[in-house]
């Protein structure tokens, strides 16, 4: 009896070291204290009482990094938040380098964010983005990298302003917006200026197509409105009439 409860004791004792790796997941056996290749994944052994296993997660990790207060190279407060992408390359590096590597990676991150907010001036903040993930990017990737991570990417999430900063950038939108409609408004008059400047100039050349252009007017006129418009009539137009009442249109007939 003693001797069964002895061998299932065993057995349950040697079984024990028996563990299940996903795919995603490696074992960094520490074999006495000392570093061994990490195993994984699927079914692995790890020796009861003499090795000793830490398991590491190899997907892609999410960090949203809190709100930070940077002042900007221009001396403006900024509270600007972000989300930083990383994994771990090397297993053995991530447990050995550094004693808590989500912690050490969030701190740097955040420090990282500060520095290179506090190198930027607003208006780079707020319109060049890409380079500045970019540049927080590369720092976070080199001090990392002995700790076996790889930094996949970093993108600012939130940048908030303080109140009066923000009328200031809506005012100067605002006139930004009025500038550029004043320009577009003076170069189409200079266009429509000089248009009609050049049909003035074809005009007056041929008077007949001066009279055309004025009946056209009057015909527009007539159509649009049905009040009684008075204009004046050139008396250019009245001459044929004049000569055929006068006489002067029939060579033949007496004056």
């Amino acid at each position: 009896m003693a001797f069964g409860v002895v061998v299932f004791i065993g057995a349950i004792f040697i079984l024990s070291g028996v563990k299940i790796l996903n795919e995603y997941q490696r074992g960094v056996i520490f074999r006495l204290g000392r570093l061994t290749p990490y195993r994984g994944p699927g079914i692995i052994y790890v020796i009861p009482v003499v090795e000793r296993m830490v398991r590491i997660d190899l997907r892609t990790v999410v960090l949203d990094i809190p709100p930070q207060d940077v002042i900007t190279k221009d001396n403006v407060t900024v509270k600007v938040s972000a989300v930083l992408y990383f994994r771990v390359v090397d297993p053995s590096r991530a447990v050995t380098e550094v004693a808590n590597y989500l912690f050490a990676t969030m701190q740097l991150a955040q420090t990282t964010l500060r520095s290179v907010g506090g190198q930027t001036e607003l208006d780079e903040l707020l319109s060049q983005r890409d380079k500045v993930n970019a540049r927080i990017q590369a720092i976070i990737d080199a001090q990392t990298e002995p700790w076996g991570i790889k930094v996949m990417l970093v993108e600012l999430k939130n940048i908030d302003l303080p109140q009066d900063m923000q009328r200031a950038i809506a005012a100067q939108a605002e006139a930004e917006r009025e500038r550029r409609a004043k320009v577009i408004a003076a170069e189409g008059e200079f266009q429509a200026a000089k248009r009609l400047a050049e049909a003035a100039e074809i005009m007056g050349k041929s008077p007949i197509t001066l009279q055309l252009r004025y009946l056209q007017t009057l015909a527009e006129i007539a159509t649009e409105h049905n009040s009684t418009t008075v204009f004046p009539l050139p008396i250019d137009l009245l001459e044929p009439f004049r000569k055929l009442t006068t006489g002067g249109g029939d060579p033949d007939k007496p004056k």
